[in-house]
């Protein structure tokens, strides 16, 4: 009988115990899909392996805004938040035109155009309704090669590849809307020219660009 009892009591705390879990996960502001849109501060430069210091006339950065938004998919384990995520951008930053000099940051004149990254980040939880994380992962971006006059003409671009890594705070403003705020440097060291029309792409070729970017975010969880 006391066994029959005792397996009764264990087979009732587990039942509670599980289901006590449950809830205290569904309670957490960072878990599940996320879904934010995305806005901030952008400036391409030449890497160290790609520096113009020695034209005081060159443009040595673009600089813009990016605008895109951003999807990710989180699980809060307690101690740790871990997840995937992709964002999609656009950015207005380009190089100037001033005097004739085009030569800007080893590029050429140039017009940023779409920003992607795909990757992961991994957070603490800061009291109940701030996470504090790093992230990283594969970035790929296209800039438009403008002709001379500053102007877009060439209707061809350069499609570089890279890596990304950053970090930053975010804050549940209620169980299913947040709003984070992070910065990203990025680097990108393969490229090739992809021209319109009937020419086939270029071989892959060496750069050396850096990105950063600051960037604030306003989203939902599902």
């Amino acid at each position: 009988m006391r066994k029959t009892v005792a397996a009764l009591l264990a087979g009732t705390t587990i039942a509670f115990a599980a289901p006590a879990s449950a809830q205290v996960e569904d309670e957490s502001p960072f878990t599940g899909l996320r879904a934010q849109v995305v806005t901030g501060l952008d400036m391409v430069g030449a890497g160290s392996s790609v520096d113009d210091d020695g034209e005081d006339n060159n443009d040595q950065s673009a600089e813009g805004v990016i605008y895109g938004a951003a999807v990710g998919y989180d699980i809060d384990f307690g101690s740790v938040v871990v997840g995937p995520e992709a964002e999609f951008a656009w950015s207005s930053a380009d190089t100037d035109f001033n005097d004739g000099d085009f030569e800007g940051f080893g590029f050429g004149n140039v017009e940023a155009e779409r920003d992607l990254y795909l990757g992961a980040r991994v957070g603490a939880r800061v009291g109940e309704r701030a996470l504090a994380y790093v992230k990283g992962g594969y970035t790929n971006a296209t800039f438009d090669i403008r002709s001379n006059d500053g102007t877009a003409e060439f209707r061809e671009g350069y499609d570089v590849d890279g890596y990304r890594v950053g970090g930053g705070v975010e804050v549940a403003i209620s169980q299913n809307a947040f709003i984070n705020a992070e910065y990203r440097y990025s680097n990108y060291s393969d490229a090739e020219v992809d021209f319109d029309g009937t020419l086939p792409d270029s071989d892959r070729f060496e750069v050396d660009l850096d990105r950063h970017q600051v960037a604030v975010g306003v989203g939902v969880r599902f």
